[in-house]
Order: structure tokens, then sequence, then C-alpha cells
């Protein structure tokens, strides 16, 4: 078994893992919106699994990607790899900018007004909106990922 097909499981694997997250946020939302009294909870758990899970994830596939494109000799200029990496630090971006400062305030709000207050509102609807941007980014990193498109 080579290093790249030891590093390509590792890769998929952490994909697996921050992506999977991601998308369960969605439906702890969910849940949320229908069990008011469960929302600080919930909301606290998302922060967590988004600290210790899907966030060290994320960082170790840059770091296992990278690793595989040096390792198998590709081009960093090769499209799909370059895409995915313009795609990825957007996502960080993003991320650190807006929606991890901007889930730290709800959980916040939350606790301060409850869940019919404005600003807990407010800031419901933009971490709702980053994280469908971030969820879009990440799935088009996937399909290059997976597809490898040449221009």
């Amino acid at each position: 078994m080579s290093l790249y097909v030891i590093l390509k499981f590792l890769h998929v694997l952490m994909a697996i893992v921050a992506v999977g997250f991601n998308a369960s946020y969605f439906i702890w939302f969910a849940i949320a919106d229908r069990e008011p009294g469960a929302a600080l909870v919930i909301l606290r758990g998302v922060k967590r699994l988004d600290d210790r899970f899907a966030n060290p994830a994320y960082g170790l596939l840059l770091i296992l990607g990278l690793a595989m494109v040096i390792t198998a000799g590709i081009p960093f200029t090769t499209f799909w790899i370059a895409a995915a990496i313009v795609l990825y630090i957007i996502l960080i971006v993003v991320a650190v900018v807006g929606y991890t400062p901007t889930l730290k305030r709800q959980i916040a709000a939350l606790e301060s007004g409850g869940t019919s207050s404005d600003t807990y509102m407010q800031l419901k609807q933009r971490s709702n909106l980053i994280g469908i941007v971030l969820m879009l980014d990440v799935l088009v990193i996937v399909f290059l990922m997976v597809v490898k498109p040449a221009p």
C-alpha cells in the first residue's frame, strides 16, 4: 500500500467527518425551531461539534490534500486543485469571520433574551444564510475533488 493511498483514505475520512457534521447542523437547527426549550442545548452542542470535530477535520483535510498533491507530483496549477484551494480559503475566511462569531453571538442572545428576541432572530437568519453559503462552497469543493474537471 502506497503513502498516497493512505493519505487519500485519511483525506476522505476527514471529508466525511467535516461535511457530515456540518450537514447535520441543519437538522439540529430544525429541531431547535420545533423545540424552543432545547434550542440552547442544541446550539451549544453544534458549537462544540464544530469546534472539536468539524473544524479540526477541515484543517486535516488541507494538510492531507496538500500532502497528496505533493506525493503524486500533481501541479498545484491543475484547475481542480487550484480552484479547490481558492474555495477552501474562502470557506475558512467566511467561517472564521462570519459563521463562528455569529453562532457565538446567537448563543449569547438566546441566553439573554430567549428564542423570540429580535437579536436572536436576526442572528439565526444570518447564521442560516452563512451556513448555506458555506455548504454550497463545500459541495463545489467535493465536486471538484471527485470529478476532477479540466477547463
